[in-house]
């Protein structure tokens, strides 16, 4: 429930719309704590949200745990095969059932009082039910089952049963994201353990990271600078053809190496050199030339990056989840993509790749983390002051999808803004 009344609510929806503006977002939305609190209720808990990939969720009891907001949730593939996402908590006295991050079960059993529950979520027995005489009705103390769709392998719930199909809340964000499941190289994907970490900033600093090519030649001159000369040229796109394009429902996509958006053409196109060890290895293990150029470009990742509101990002060959902590700390998961049943020196090559930037030794991540916390702390740096989203706003056009401009604009931010306003200025 909200921390805030129906009176407070309508008080801040005037508020709340003064501070998103077409070219300039107020810095309160770093670091106001109250608006925090609104958000976890307007927007966490009132559209959908990315829980699971179905990879996580390989057999019948396979469950993942995780959060909507704040609010813990478990993931869980049931005896039908069916995806439920229940709220882990108890209904006799609030104690979580299910403390593993992942795994598998038959049942969820709280362990204060044992309560025990099915897969699905229904409420299978209690302990010593003699007390209770006619008093519990134990069809009506199922653990609390959310709204579940499915698009592309991607799993998402809601609090809202009421609420639009994905398919429309996607939009033309679902285009995107079937290139980007074309990862697998022709093997299905496999999601890989996640890499987590958290920093002290406001959950939306990292959400505008996604789309933000206008940094990248700055801030990772470290990583640019560990790479050979054919892929710092690849890397170089600031300037390039590249463009970010406004999806619609907080939705974006930053296309950096267009030639790399579908990972299924131009494969007669040149091996780069960074991957011809690993082609010549396949080769050895006799797999075919075609077979080879889509393993390996499959390795490399496609050519953009794709935002879907407000958590989780498709990010050129992993995914990145956002999960809030509170107004100023933010836990991040990086999830690389590997090749279910393919070749292992391809997936051990993919997972390479995705350590030296995303990993905890890698080159990008400290420096981006460093950046979103130097964010945060100037945030705390004058009361009436905003936060700039007009690059790119003078050469924005419209198209049948959404707004696009260059790949260094800051279209992506500010489409997210307009999502946060109109839910958080929602009834």
């Amino acid at each position: 429930m909200s921390k805030y009344n129906a009176v407070d609510q309508m008080n801040q929806v005037h508020t709340f719309a003064d501070l998103v503006q077409p070219d300039r977002v107020h810095t309160s939305l770093y670091t106001d704590p109250a608006i925090f609190e609104a958000e976890m209720d307007k927007i966490f808990s009132s559209t959908w949200v990315w829980v699971a990939h179905a990879s996580e969720l390989p057999d019948v009891g396979s469950y993942k745990n995780t959060y909507i907001g704040r609010q813990p949730v478990i993931v869980v593939r049931d005896r039908k095969q069916k995806v439920h996402v229940l709220l882990n908590r108890c209904r006799h006295r609030a104690a979580t059932v299910c403390e593993g991050r992942k795994g598998k079960a038959n049942s969820f059993v709280c362990p204060y009082h044992g309560w025990s529950y099915s897969l699905d979520g229904d409420l299978r027995g209690i302990p010593f039910p003699e007390s209770y005489g006619n008093h519990i009705e134990k069809d009506k103390l199922g653990l609390v089952s959310l709204r579940v769709e499915e698009y592309a392998g991607m799993i998402f719930a809601s609090f809202k049963n009421d609420i639009e199909p994905l398919v429309d809340y996607l939009g033309p964000a679902k285009k995107w994201m079937d290139l980007f499941m074309k990862q697998g190289g022709g093997y299905p994907i496999k999601v890989a353990d996640a890499h987590r970490f958290r920093f002290l900033g406001n959950w939306k600093i990292q959400l505008e990271n996604t789309t933000d090519a206008y940094h990248f030649p700055l801030i990772h001159k470290s990583f640019l600078s560990s790479v050979d000369q054919q892929t710092a040229r690849m890397l170089d796109f600031v300037n390039g053809p590249g463009y970010v394009e406004d999806l619609g429902n907080g939705h974006s996509v930053m296309v950096m190496i267009p030639e790399l958006i579908d990972l299924e053409e131009n494969l007669d196109a040149p091996i780069p050199d960074r991957f011809t060890e690993l082609a010549q290895q396949l080769r050895n293990e006799g797999y075919s030339d075609v077979e080879v150029r889509r393993i390996v470009r499959a390795v490399g990742g496609c050519g953009f990056n794709l935002n879907i509101f407000p958590n989780i990002a498709c990010s050129m060959a992993f995914f990145r989840v956002l999960q809030p902590i509170s107004v100023n700390e933010t836990e991040i998961h990086h999830m690389a993509l590997t090749m279910d049943g393919g070749p292992a020196i391809a997936n051990q090559a993919r997972l390479r790749l995705h350590e030296h930037f995303q990993g905890p030794m890698g080159f990008g991540t400290p420096d981006d983390a460093e950046a979103w916390e130097r964010v945060q702390k100037g945030a705390q740096a004058g009361k009436d002051l905003w936060i700039m989203l007009n690059r790119g706003l003078a050469g924005e056009k419209l198209t049948a999808s959404g707004r696009v401009s260059d790949v260094s604009a800051e279209t992506g931010m500010r489409a997210a803004y307009q999502q946060w306003k109109k839910l958080m200025t929602s009834s």
